[in-house]
């Protein structure tokens, strides 16, 4: 698991023992870069279910202005935050114990956020209720989740939109997009 490009390129973060975590591949990562690339420079990001931080951390490496992540396992906080300091990105980032439903009452707004809980929950649909129950995206924000492929997300309601969604062999992404305040 590396950091694919920016500040950190190259750099090799460090994995959680066992098989509770399991980290965004490469491939799918490099995909979801590209699907956002342009849409990353000076926003303000979640990762929720962080694991290891590494969507956030890229995002920060590509000139994302902020990063939030959001894990409950005490483990996985810890291991976040070293990751942070050894891309030296810890200055735009806030590490979040508790739980990533939880957290979505927060009222803080985001340009973009990454969601990845365990596959076999049904903690992605609930997050996207929250989402977009509390609005947290702002206007024009993006929200990617990622899921087993065969995994059908429900619908949200507007201003949220599914925009597209990706395959990569067993995985799949779904991007939404938040509409802007248009009247």
């Amino acid at each position: 698991m590396r950091v694919i490009t920016g500040s950190a390129r190259g750099r090799r973060l460090k994995e959680l023992m066992g098989t509770d975590t399991r980290p965004t591949t490469d491939k799918v990562k490099e995909g979801l870069f590209s699907i956002i690339q342009f849409d990353i420079e000076g926003r303000r990001v979640l990762d929720l279910f962080a694991g290891t931080g590494q969507l956030g951390i890229e995002a920060l490496s590509r000139g994302a202005a902020e990063a939030v992540f959001v894990e409950k396992r005490m483990d996985a906080v810890k291991l976040v935050r070293e990751n942070l300091e050894l891309c030296q990105l810890s200055e735009n980032a806030k590490v979040h114990a508790g739980e990533a439903l939880a957290y979505l009452r927060s009222g803080e707004k985001f340009d973009l956020i990454f969601l990845d809980p365990p596959y076999g929950s049904d903690l992605l649909d609930q997050a996207l209720e929250r989402i977009v129950t509390f609005d947290i995206c702002r206007a024009h924000g993006i929200i990617v989740a990622e899921s087993a492929a065969e995994k059908v997300l429900s619908p949200v309601a507007a201003p949220y939109r599914l925009y597209r969604e990706y395959r990569y062999g067993k995985i799949k992404l779904t991007v939404y997009h938040r509409d802007g305040n248009e009247v």
